[in-house]
């Protein structure tokens, strides 16, 4: 990175507010042996039954009170087998595909889609999904967007689950169990570390990529403003693109998450009631000092076969507004619960995962953050 481009680095100014030393003491690069590099400590104190650092944590690093691994509730069933279409759907659209251009041009759309995911970044971009409520399909929408990056991107690709300690995250993901949390990490990241130090704290992905939950499943055991920004700042140099499962609005660590976000998604549900809050939301977005709504794509969440608002007229009214907006259809696979798997997905929920992918990168690329990240 250029002294121009470090000069305009977001997460100086967040860090250098965290510390009181300034922008310069943000530096994430601080060369191994200054004084961020000394750990919280090495050895357990005489007399402790602290078994220091877990398996895979980096040597060196220790903490004080390493998490036992508990395994993820919730993932039992559900969304296993069940096919996003139906059988009848699907023999229509093969059908269809075999009697005209159809699946090629499905094909070809698809293929541009996938570039415009793939484009190059030269910093971390971070992208956070939110609501106004819940039951909005936020967090599948964080699933959806973390297996698609995951699978097209060639760069490291984090999600960070930012929610209440409830969240569904770890399930959507098919992850297995739980240790180190957002919390844990903030208090032991080091500038010093490597990729390899930082993903021993991490939980890698069935397909691709790593998570940092937000909590191990426990009430009260939530994400505060402080750990949100630490962690991001220090993590940012490692990872092409972070996805952030955020809490709902007006929530403060939404809040500082759309702040600083190099693109937001605001899912909502595709229901009259859905489409008033949502536009309630933009409106004041709209009056906001720093423009964000160039930076934002609505998701309209359809959650049921037959939505009671017209889709079409819905998306022009919020695409009036500067946001871009995607379609989120009705799938079966999605509606069960349990872990997304891609192969059970519907064709068109695919394609809505990688249409989305594309927009919120490509507005995430092309212009600044709220925070004045490049």
């Amino acid at each position: 990175m250029s002294d121009t481009n470090r000069q305009d680095d977001w997460q100086a100014a967040v860090l250098g507010e965290l510390t009181g030393n300034g922008p310069a003491a943000a530096d994430v690069r601080t060369p191994p042996g200054g004084p961020a590099a000394t750990p919280v400590r090495t050895a357990a104190p005489a007399g402790s039954t602290d078994p220091g650092p877990g398996p895979g944590a980096p040597q060196g690093v220790g903490f004080p009170g390493v998490p036992e691994s508990v395994p993820v509730r919730g993932g039992e069933g559900g969304g296993r087998d069940r096919h996003g279409e139906t059988a009848g759907r699907r023999v229509l659209r093969s059908l269809r595909g075999a009697l005209g251009g159809s699946a090629a041009r499905a094909v070809a759309v698809e293929s541009g889609l996938a570039a415009r995911v793939q484009q190059p970044v030269t910093t971390g971009r971070h992208i956070v999904v939110t609501s106004i409520r819940g039951g909005s399909g936020k967090t599948t929408v964080t699933a959806l967007l973390s297996r698609t990056y995951n699978h097209l991107r060639h760069d490291p690709v984090l999600t960070l689950e930012a929610d209440a300690a409830l969240g569904t995250l770890p399930v959507r993901l098919g992850v297995e169990s739980l240790r180190w949390t957002c919390a844990d990490l903030a208090r032991i990241v080091r500038p010093s570390m490597q990729l390899t130090d930082v993903t021993g704290y991490l939980v890698p992905l069935p397909d691709g990529g790593w998570l940092l939950p937000g909590s191990q499943g426990r009430i009260g055991a939530q994400v505060d403003v402080a750990a949100y920004r630490t962690v991001t700042v220090a993590l940012r140099r490692y990872f092409g693109v972070t996805v952030v499962d955020c809490e709902t609005l007006p929530g403060e660590v939404a809040r500082t998450a759309l702040d600083t976000a190099h693109a937001r998604v605001l899912t909502t549900p595709a229901t009259a009631e859905g489409l008033d809050s949502t536009h309630a939301v933009l409106d004041w977005l709209a009056t906001l000092p720093v423009p964000v709504l160039p930076r934002t794509v609505v998701v309209l969440a359809v959650q049921s076969p037959h939505p009671a608002v017209d889709l079409a007229r819905a998306g022009e009214r919020l695409a009036a507004t500067g946001a871009g907006v995607v379609v989120l259809p009705y799938d079966r696979h999605l509606a069960s619960g349990g872990p997304v798997r891609t192969a059970l997905l519907g064709e068109g929920t695919r394609l809505a995962a990688v249409r989305l992918a594309a927009e919120a990168l490509q507005r995430a690329v092309a212009l600044p953050a709220a925070g004045g990240a490049r």
